[in-house]
């Protein structure tokens, strides 16, 4: 029988165990994907590791959606 705290820990344990694997997803897909034009690879890969889930959630809707939807110029 589960005890009530477990209850609680387990959404969120399952919550920053999902937000750590984006974070890890969008980490290498910025170092593998991103077009290196100039310093922008490296200055996402930055933001996205001192800011962690927030620069993960930027770099998701600014650069990596527009990119698979074709979007992205230049």
């Amino acid at each position: 029988m589960a005890t009530p705290g477990a209850l609680f820990v387990l959404p969120i344990l399952f919550l920053v165990l999902a937000g750590f694997a984006f974070w890890v997803w969008m980490i290498i897909d910025c170092a593998t994907k991103e077009p290196s034009t100039g310093n922008d690879k490296i200055v996402w890969v930055i933001i996205i590791v001192f800011a962690q889930i927030i620069g993960a959630v930027i770099y998701y809707f600014l650069r990596y959606r527009p990119r698979r939807m074709g979007r992205l110029v230049g």
